[in-house]
């Protein structure tokens, strides 16, 4: 199955063979939402749960995200309107005073090769911006990421500020000291030690 072939250059990160079967499928006039979920998706799926029986590791998943996203950009076009953001919006970023950005940044193509529409803000953002955000792009999730403990206050801070705004939307924290015992305490809605993790998550959340 052709399309199948796409997942598979994917998985072994091979970003011009992503490209090209993409653009070849699309010339033979397979339907493009099919491209999309069971040629990337499917694909991210498949990675995440090689992450998570240790057979990939984050170099790895970086790789086979970005030759996913090669793929998306060659699809977005010919998408039907909100057919790639059916799935949800996604507000994420790394809390202030935070400059770390690699975990955030898988997270970030993770969700987008799973189906979603994120919106990254990047890093050092403030409760505001997140708030902001959340509002004029519909969010239904909003993702904090921390690298440092000096900073995971900020993250109970922006889920506060969150939910004074008054605003349906969930929120999920991760990020190498956060943990599951501290996203109850400051009552986020989530908590994830890795992106596909963070994928599945959002998922639940948006489904609910």
């Amino acid at each position: 199955m052709a399309v199948q072939d796409i997942a598979e250059a994917v998985v072994v990160f091979d970003e011009a063979k992503v490209v090209d079967l993409i653009k070849a499928e699309i010339a033979a006039n397979t339907e493009v939402d099919e491209i999309l979920n069971t040629g990337l998706i499917g694909a991210m799926d498949i990675v995440g749960k090689k992450f998570s029986d240790g057979e990939l590791f984050v170099p790895e998943m970086l790789m086979a995200a970005q030759a996913m996203k090669a793929g998306l950009e060659v699809i977005k076009p010919h998408l039907s309107d909100g057919a790639a953001g059916a799935r949800g919006t996604v507000v994420i970023g790394t809390v202030k005073g935070d400059l770390h950005d690699i975990g955030k940044n898988l997270v970030a193509l993770m969700l987008e090769g799973a189906g979603f529409d994120v919106v990254d803000l990047g890093v050092d953002i403030d409760a505001e911006k997140f708030v902001e955000a959340a509002i004029e792009h519909n969010a239904g999730v909003i993702a904090l990421s921390a690298l440092l403990t000096t900073t995971m206050p900020t993250m109970k801070n922006i889920v506060s500020a969150v939910k004074e705004a008054g605003i349906t939307v969930k929120t999920i924290i991760g990020g190498a000291p956060v943990t599951a015992a501290f996203a109850d305490q400051i009552g986020a809605d989530g908590f994830s030690t890795d992106a596909p993790g963070a994928v599945e998550l959002t998922r639940k959340l948006l489904a609910a």
